[in-house]
């Protein structure tokens, strides 16, 4: 089964995500659980919590086809001692609030050395990171996105994502995300087919599909290889149509969100639409 949609606003209440999503046609879903350039949110509260489940359940969402996405402000690899406590700390909330909700998963980006301290030594703080938030919390994997490697950030390479997994202790409890502008501009090339078999060969090779967990669907605006992370609508970039159809028609990216991520909400129903009829 192909679960395919985007990521739908939670404004007003996290309790809205699921109406929106139901909006657009989506059969999966991601949203924010608070605003995601603040470091502090009120809690949620135990009706939003109650109707965002009953919301879910009636417009046929279960768990599976939901991907929470975390703050834009947490770095697991912060170099300081003082950055990384408080990404931590918001880390932490951020699974707390899954574990509300009844979520069994959340995304996020594993972090940055900001040019300050060597990767082997930010990743090890991701790890660790990730053990501790694991520890405090119960029945949500803590899935990690690849980046497009812009600036000083990790996950790029599918060596530094198996690296970070090697190191958490509970590994029923971390997966990945695999965004497809951000592979691409790292350098895996899956715009033809076989770049897209090669690489995804390698993924299962070197970190395993027995841990995805979730895929962005963005097509993207810069070559591939050009660190740059700037999604572009379906089929209207670099990567071009074939390889969402070649994703949406593969048994290896089954039971998952398909999340939309594209620079224009208002193409998501037609692009949700697209997918689901190459999907057949």
């Amino acid at each position: 089964m192909k679960y395919i949609g985007a990521h739908v606003s939670a404004a007003g209440g996290v309790e809205n995500a699921p109406l929106n999503a139901r909006e657009i046609g989506a059969t999966a879903f991601a949203f924010f659980t608070k605003n995601q350039r603040q470091w502090v949110a009120p809690p949620l509260t135990a009706r939003g919590i109650a109707l965002f489940k009953e919301r879910c359940e009636e417009c046929g969402y279960a768990p599976r086809q939901i991907l929470p996405h975390d703050s834009y402000l947490i770095n697991l690899g912060h170099p300081d001692a003082e950055g990384l406590k408080k990404s931590r700390a918001a880390f932490l909330d951020e699974l707390r609030r899954c574990e509300q909700l009844g979520l069994d998963r959340l995304n996020f980006h594993p972090g940055s050395t900001l040019g300050e301290i060597s990767e082997d030594d930010s990743l090890l703080r991701v790890a660790v990171s990730i053990n501790r938030a694991l520890e405090q919390t119960r029945g949500v994997c803590a899935v990690i996105e690849n980046t497009a490697g812009q600036g000083s950030n990790l996950g790029y390479t599918f060596e530094q994502i198996a690296h970070i997994i090697d190191r958490v202790e509970d590994k029923s409890r971390v997966g990945v995300c695999i965004d497809t502008c951000h592979a691409f501009a790292a350098g895996h090339d899956i715009s033809a087919p076989e770049g897209f078999e090669k690489v995804f060969k390698r993924f299962d090779d070197v970190v395993g599909f027995k841990y995805l967990r979730g895929v962005h669907m963005n097509d993207a605006k810069k070559k591939a290889g050009s660190r740059a992370d700037r999604h572009e609508s379906i089929g209207k970039g670099e990567i071009g149509m074939e390889p969402f159809k070649w994703i949406v028609r593969d048994e290896r990216f089954d039971n998952i969100p398909l999340i939309l991520e594209t620079p224009d909400p208002t193409l998501w129903p037609e692009e949700i639409r697209a997918l689901k009829g190459l999907a057949k």
